[in-house]
């Protein structure tokens, strides 16, 4: 777990420079380009135990991570571990509020399940 919860660390410092470097659409064009690696079922990690480690990696960041830093450190993680994730980025009109979160098999998997009634999904990548 440990080696997991580095990992998230490591790619939540990498995305909070990035996000300051290029623009949103650069930023979500790198996310969706990353490839899902092709490994075996019984050596991944659970879909369940990656988002632990990005949850544990969040609380021992310098500083509060924002959703999108952390949906896009969990697709990155689960991705690079064999899951099919996807970085969902929705919003509401009334009052405007945006979020992102992370879909496997299009099931939430880094917050609650309910999220996608409550936002218009804007782009999935």
């Amino acid at each position: 777990m440990k080696r997991y919860v580095l990992e998230a660390w490591l790619l939540l410092l990498a995305i909070d420079i990035a996000k300051h470097l290029v623009t949103f659409e650069s930023f979500s064009g790198f996310v969706a380009k990353r490839k899902t690696r092709k490994t075996s079922p019984t050596h991944s990690p659970s879909v369940s135990g990656l988002c632990r480690a990005v949850d544990a990696a969040c609380a021992l960041y310098f500083k509060p991570a924002m959703c999108l830093q952390r949906s896009a450190a969990t697709v990155w993680l689960l991705r690079r571990h064999g899951w099919g994730a996807r970085l969902v980025i929705g919003a509401t009109i009334a009052p405007f509020r945006s979020h992102a979160w992370v879909e496997v098999e299009d099931h939430v998997v880094n917050d609650k399940a309910s999220t996608v009634e409550a936002y218009r999904v804007l782009a999935r990548c």
